[in-house]
């Protein structure tokens, strides 16, 4: 209480703890983005080495034997073309989905997986082989926009906003259109993505950012 028997609320955290609190965030973000697509590009030199023999463990849709593959199939890409044109996105939404604690981003990541993976399994046609970690794209940035307005904290709002700006026309990856594009893998990735930021969703804090 303060001098006038008024209770006083507790500090709040020092400018410096939320800027160290970011860095610390932002450096945890950066190794398991690293590692990632490594381990993304590694994969995919084995797998040209060995002629494209490790696509057949994508998702398979509607096949018993084709769901391993949901867990499979963003490591594996149709060629360097295919996994060139989702590194630059990824490695920009997966920062931002990772930048608030390495934990909850691979919790996050996993519900995106599932949900995207499953999703492609249920719908997509019988026998269809699908790969590649677009789901993840989308996935992350679903998470990265309803973040913003599931925890209410003033810099998930802010990246929620510029993602939105910035990345708003991917969106029409998640209808059906182009042949050979698995539409189905973008929508349910989506999905995935809102599901994981409210499923993980924290409660504003007075003095976060």
């Amino acid at each position: 209480m303060n001098d006038s028997g008024e209770p006083v609320p507790p500090p709040g955290r020092s400018a410096r703890d939320r800027v160290a609190g970011l860095l610390s965030g932002a450096l945890g973000s950066v190794i398991v983005m690293t590692v990632l697509l490594g381990a993304m590009w590694a994969v995919e030199v084995v797998d040209y080495v060995e002629d494209g023999a490790l696509d057949q463990y994508g998702i398979v849709a509607q096949e018993p034997q084709g769901l391993p593959g949901i867990l499979f199939a963003p490591f594996l890409h149709d060629g360097f073309g295919h996994l060139m044109a989702n590194s630059v996105p990824l490695l920009i939404l997966g920062f931002l989905a990772a930048i608030r604690g390495v934990g909850r981003f691979l919790w996050a990541s996993l519900i995106v997986v599932l949900v995207s993976g499953a999703g492609v399994w249920l719908t997509s046609p019988p026998g269809t082989l699908t790969v590649g970690a677009s789901g993840l794209v989308f996935g992350y940035f679903g998470y990265v926009v309803a973040r913003g307005l599931f925890d209410r904290r003033a810099l998930d709002i802010l990246l929620g906003v510029v993602v939105a700006v910035l990345y708003y026309s991917i969106l029409w990856g998640a209808l059906p259109g182009e042949p050979g594009i698995s539409w189905q893998g973008h929508l349910f990735g989506l999905i995935g993505g809102v599901l994981a930021a409210w499923l993980l969703r924290r409660r504003a804090v007075r003095d976060g950012v």
